[in-house]
């Protein structure tokens, strides 16, 4: 989230980051184009050299149509060498001044891409980097970092808050369109990180689609963020100590999930929909994570039910059920997760969005 007095994120635009080609064939591309269309407008003129007159000598050589055809294309114009007959005006009307044209778009552009758009891209992201705190990053925008992206948007989390890091031009772009701001790069490089203001932000997930490189963006994200929490998906049930090794703080494997919703099913329809329900907020029920109040301490979870439901409390890295001893007696520094009720209307928002 920005700081109060900032600007918002999206009052810029994102945190793109190189083209796709390096700089010097870009360079090198509108060099040669650029000497392509003069070589054809000199061509033109030199094949029509008699429709041309110079009121210096009177004398049109290779030299005069090279000059004559530099001044025309930069508009410069002296007015020694004209072209006198129809056919060199209609030449010049038809085919030197469309060329004169392009030539001027490219030194433009060229002067736009590789001079302003470069400044103004590095100020633009030092103002969007200044209002980066409290922000989630999310490295990976496939499928489960998409459904990630909704999920949180779903849940209230404003995209301006949400930074997406992808190497892939069409994954951002459908970011974007959501309102994330959004990095063209390697999750696993510090660099890139560091540009997302990662020491900075209040959570991360991975989701890179390969186990090997978000165990890699999980322990590139640990060494530079200590107390950050990350979340991370992983494939294989061999990789889940792994990431947990990396710094990962919850790791999820979505194909051992799905196991369980399948099997779940087998006893009855109805459990697999209520685990959907918790997990989705357009679900009638939600899962909510909170610390214990100081007026909580000393009493036990029936007692706190209000408009939820306590499940069951974490205390020193251990979880106890409702119906254990430990969760009789609340302690200070525990974290209950309840079942809440979500609303009928927060469901309907939710799809619309």
């Amino acid at each position: 989230m920005a700081r109060r007095g900032s600007r918002n994120i999206s009052d810029y635009l994102t945190l793109r980051r190189r083209p796709g080609l390096p700089i010097w064939i870009d360079i090198a591309w509108r060099v040669l184009f650029v000497l392509g269309l003069i070589s054809a407008a000199v061509a033109v003129h030199w094949f029509d050299r008699n429709g041309l007159q110079d009121s210096y000598d009177g004398d049109v050589s290779f030299y005069d149509v090279i000059y004559f055809t530099m001044i025309s294309i930069t508009t410069t114009g002296y007015g020694d060498i004209t072209p006198v007959t129809e056919r060199a005006r209609l030449f010049d009307a038809l085919l030197v001044t469309p060329i004169r044209i392009f030539v001027v778009l490219i030194f433009v552009g060229t002067a736009y891409n590789f001079v302003f758009k470069r400044t103004w891209d590095k100020w633009r992201m030092k103002i969007i980097q200044s209002n980066l705190h409290n922000h989630i990053v999310i490295a990976g925008f496939g499928t489960s970092g998409k459904e990630a992206v909704h999920e949180l948007i779903a849940r209230g989390t404003s995209p301006e808050e949400i930074v997406v890091v992808d190497p892939s031009d069409d994954a951002l772009s459908e970011a974007e369109k959501l309102g994330c701001a959004v990095i063209n790069g390697d999750a696993t490089r510090d660099g890139v990180l560091m540009d997302v203001k990662i020491s900075r932000a209040r959570s991360m997930i991975v989701s890179a689609g390969r186990d090997d490189t978000s165990i890699l963006i999980v322990l590139t994200a640990r060494h530079l963020a200590y107390h950050l929490p990350i979340s991370v998906s992983v494939r294989a049930a061999d990789n889940e100590m792994l990431a947990r090794q990396a710094g990962a703080t919850t790791v999820i494997n979505p194909v051992s999930f799905a196991g369980l919703l399948l099997a779940g099913s087998c006893e009855g329809a109805k459990i697999s929909d209520y685990l959907s329900d918790l997990a989705s907020a357009t679900g009638r029920v939600k899962l909510v994570q909170r610390s214990v109040t100081e007026e909580e301490v000393g009493l036990s979870m029936q007692d706190i039910a209000k408009d939820g439901l306590g499940v069951r409390i974490y205390r020193d890295n251990n979880m106890y059920g409702f119906w254990e001893e430990e969760a009789k007696n609340l302690e200070a520094g525990d974290i209950i997760v309840e079942i809440m009720p979500g609303t009928v209307e927060e469901g309907k928002k939710a799809k619309e969005d």
